[in-house]
Parts: structure tokens; C-alpha cells; sequence
């Protein structure tokens, strides 16, 4: 009997989601650079499963029913164009190329494009929720070339998270669609993480609380609205004790990693004018961690505030939880932003409703209020900004006083919080009726005559004027 699919790239990912697929009735041939690994596989985790192992590209084709099916758990890059040159010669018109890594969308774009010349179906698949998702249910995001989506549909619904009877996953849209949102998933994840970070500091730097006290309220925090996979490991962390029954999280080094997702949604939000200030601050918060030595070098040299809390702490630790809350809509609220402004320019034509869902379980980034943002989209599919539904607009009414309290502490005790701060920068910006880039327009006009419009004309009529001569504004387009 032939394998249903074919899986090439057997680290952790990759043998889990072989391994799940397995369990729901597949069965999966795989395929590794390093041969040892296929044997390693086969006689340890696989062993007892219907999963076989293919120690040649051409004995994994020969090994797949048609269409052949063949997904890519490797890392995004160059690798990932050598596979498909070395696929592509061995595969027959309509056969299928899945790729699951976090490839660039415009990448997967060009992948797509490309394969379709060549009668190659490609699909660029975002996969979310780390080994244990991967193995037990991920959330996945596929895009590309939809004639694909038939045959593989049975198997990535049947292995992905399921919510309420629903799998989290749906088709999301051609080319590097899927990929995009696996992008813009994981600049909110960057941004989720950095305000939980924040709010950590804020009760331990500035309270003082113990990490068993900091456990305590995260997983009462867990309880509530704030409900998500996030908060509901980093009560997991501050639990966690050390080999000497010390908390481990004390003895873990201050200098964060990443991958470049984050980088990458941030750049393209750059690229299309879309202010996506909290997750852009997450990057840079993990990339002045990094400066490890530097910080510790500028800490005996610069002042430090000397002010202690004194005031109601209860209150500041509810305080906090709300600035947590409206950060993390935020959070959100920048990251749907951003994917409608690039629906439209890469014509995605994506579902944002439907992403919602597909982001309830199994991904990194679920939590509660996922549900309301499916209301809302359902209610208003060309809605402009989450924070212009009704639940957000009543979730971050009720949360304000409390954000801006724990900015304010912190700012008071020195204690970073830029992507909580930010935050609120954005919120009180996107509120406000009138801005003062009024006067950066005629800054702009004045040192370089890049003209201006004004609130008497029609907008797209600009004027330029001589500020140092004649005081006429001029139309000059």
C-alpha cells in the first residue's frame, strides 16, 4: 500500500507532525537529508506505526500515491528551492509540494508562481504551535496554488487543533497568503510575549513580589478575560523549580533570540505604511536584550531612579492586568490592521473571521477573546480596526485608567515598558481627531517645498508657499 504523503525533514516538527498524521490514519513515508535520522526515527518514535522511510528523493516519490503529496518541514531559505529543484524532475503534472516552514510570503509567491508553469501544485503552509501542537493539533494557515487544497484539505483539517467541532485550519488565500498570516501570527506573538515580559518586571522589579506570588496571579489571570496558551505558561515558567529547588526562570540569562518573523512584519508594515508600533518595539526590546554586556556596563554608569512603590499594591497588580489586557488587544488590533492593508496590496483576499478561528487552538498566540474577534469580523466583514467594535471599544473603556496607571508607575520607578507604552501611544493617536502633523507638513514644506493640504480645501489639492517671502499659498498640484 502507498503512503498518503511524503515528509521530508525529521527534526522535532517534522517527526511530530509525521507522528500525528499517523494517528489520524495516514500513512506517511519520510525522507532526511541525514540518513541516520530515517533509522533513528523509525526504531525510536515510529517505531509499531504505519510510517515507512525513504532513504532517496526518488525512493520517497516512487513510495506516494497520485496526486503525490510531499510537505517540507525544513528550515525557510535556500533549502527549501533546493528540495523543489531536486523534486521537481521526478514529480508528474498535478502532483502537490507542501511547504511547512516559516518561509517569507513573498517567497511562497514566487514558489507558486513558478511551479504552476511547470503543472506543480505548491502550497505554502504557516504552521503554529510548537512540538507539542505539532504532535497533538497545530493551527495550520495553507495558501498558494488552491487546486492543491482538495487532497490535501482530509488530511491537515483531520490533524489540526479542533475548537468547538471546527478544525483551525481553512484555506486562506493564494500565492504566500497562508504564509503571511503565519508572519503577521507571529508578529503578534512577539508582541504578546514582550507585554507579559513587561508586566513581569513591573510586579517583580516594582512591587518586589516573589515568583510564587508572580505564579499566583498569573494563573488568576489565566481565569479571567485574559485567558490565552501564553499566560497560561508563564505561570507554568514561574512555577518551575531548578535541579537546587530554586526557581529555573531566575537562573535563565536576560538576552532573547528570534528568527526574523518579527522582522519581517515589521519591515513589510514599513513597506505599507501601517503603524505597527507595539509589535516594532517587541523587536527592538529583544534586540537591546541582546546587549547584554553593554547594559551591564551603562547600569554601574547611569542613574537610577530612587523611588519605591508606596501606594496600594492590589490595586497596581489590577492596574497592570489591565494594561496587559488593552496591550494585547492592541496587539491584535495592529496585526488584523495589517493584514487587511495587505490583502489589498497583494490581493490576498483574505478572511479575517475565518483566521480568527483558525487561531483558537492549537497556535501560539490562542486566547478567549479570539471568539470576539470572529464576532466582530462576522458582524462587520470590512471592518477598518478592532478597536472600533463594540466589545474591544468596551474592553479598552474599562481598561484604561489601569493602563495608563502601570505606565505611569512605571515610568516613575524606571522600569522599561516600551511595548505597554507604545501601546497606549497608538490608542491615544488613533483616537485623536486631529494630530500635530500638521506642523511636520510645514516643517516639510518649509526646508524642502514638499507641499501641504489644507482643512479648507478638498484633500488631493497641495499647496506649497515661500516662508520666508511671499505668504500666499500656492496650488501646485
Amino acid at each position: 500500500m502507498k503512503a498518503n504523503i511524503g515528509l521530508i525533514g525529521l527534526a522535532v516538527m517534522g517527526q511530530n507532525l509525521a507522528l500525528n498524521m499517523n494517528d489520524h490514519g495516514f500513512k506517511v513515508a519520510v525522507h532526511n537529508r541525514t540518513l541516520s535520522k530515517i533509522d533513528e526515527f523509525l526504531d525510536g518514535p515510529a517505531k509499531n506505526t504505519q510510517i515507512t522511510g525513504a532513504h532517496s528523493l526518488e525512493e520517497l516519490i516512487n513510495s506516494l500515491e497520485t496526486p503525490r503529496i510531499v510537505m517540507l518541514m525544513v528550515k525557510a531559505g535556500d533549502i527549501v528551492d533546493h528540495y523543489i529543484n531536486q523534486l521537481v524532475p521526478l514529480l508528474s503534472a498535478g502532483d502537490i509540494i507542501i511547504d511547512g516552514g516559516n518561509s517569507l510570503f513573498t517567497d511562497t509567491h514566487r514558489r507558486t508562481v513558478a511551479l504552476k508553469e511547470k503543472n506543480i501544485l505548491y502550497i505554502g503552509a504557516g504552521v503554529s504551535g510548537g512540538e507539542e501542537g505539532a504532535r497533538r493539533g497545530p493551527s495550520i494557515m495553507p495558501g498558494g496554488n488552491k487546486d492543491a487544497w482538495p487532497a490535501v484539505k482530509p488530511i491537515f483539517q483531520a490533524i489540526s487543533a479542533q475548537v468547538d467541532g471546527q478544525p483551525c485550519c481553512k484555506w486562506v488565500g493564494d500565492n504566500g497568503a497562508g504564509h503571511y498570516v503565519k508572519m503577521v501570527h507571529n508578529g503578534i506573538e512577539y508582541g504578546d510575549i514582550q507585554v507579559i515580559c513587561e508586566a513581569y518586571q513591573l510586579l517583580s522589579d516594582g512591587l518586589g513580589l516573589s515568583v510564587e506570588q508572580m505564579h499566583g496571579i498569573f494563573a488568576e489571570w489565566n481565569r479571567g478575560p485574559l485567558n490565552s496558551y501564553l499566560i497560561e505558561i508563564t505561570a507554568a515558567i514561574l512555577a518551575y523549580k531548578d535541579e537546587d529547588g530554586r526557581p529555573l526562570l531566575e537562573s535563565i540569562l536576560d538576552a532573547a533570540g528570534q528568527k526574523g518573523t518579527g522582522k519581517w512584519t515589521v519591515t513589510d508594515a514599513l513597506d505599507l505604511g501601517v503603524p505597527l508600533t507595539l509589535i516594532g518595539e517587541s523587536v527592538f526590546s529583544r534586540c537591546l536584550s541582546a546587549q547584554k554586556d553593554e547594559r551591564v556596563k551603562a547600569s554601574s554608569i547611569l542613574p537610577k531612579p530612587t523611588r519605591q512603590f508606596t501606594g496600594d499594591r492590589k490595586a497596581l497588580i489590577n492596574a497592570i492586568g489591565d494594561a496587559l489586557y488593552a496591550a494585547k488587544i492592541i496587539s491584535y488590533a495592529q496585526g488584523f490592521r495589517l493584514m487587511r492593508e495587505a490583502s489589498k496590496e497583494y490581493k490576498l483576499s483574505l478572511n479575517y473571521g475565518d483566521i480568527a478561528l483558525m487561531w483558537r487552538g492549537g497556535c501560539i498566540i490562542r486566547s478567549r477573546f479570539l471568539n470576539d474577534i470572529k464576532q466582530a469580523y462576522d458582524a462587520a466583514p470590512d471592518l477598518e480596526n478592532l478597536l472600533l467594535a463594540d466589545f474591544f471599544v468596551d474592553a479598552i473603556k474599562q481598561a484604561d485608567q489601569g493602563w495608563r496607571k502601570a505606565v505611569i508607575a512605571g515610568i516613575e520607578l524606571g522600569i522599561p515598558t516600551p511595548a505597554l507604552s507604545s501601546a497606549l501611544a497608538y490608542y491615544d493617536g488613533y483616537r485623536s481627531e486631529r494630530l500635530p502633523a500638521n506642523l511636520l507638513q510645514a516643517q516639510r514644506d518649509y526646508f524642502g517645498a514638499h507641499t501641504y493640504e489644507r482643512i479648507d480645501q478638498p484633500r488631493g489639492r497641495f499647496f506649497h508657499i515661500d516662508w520666508t517671502g511671499s505668504k500666499d499659498s500656492k496650488l501646485v498640484i
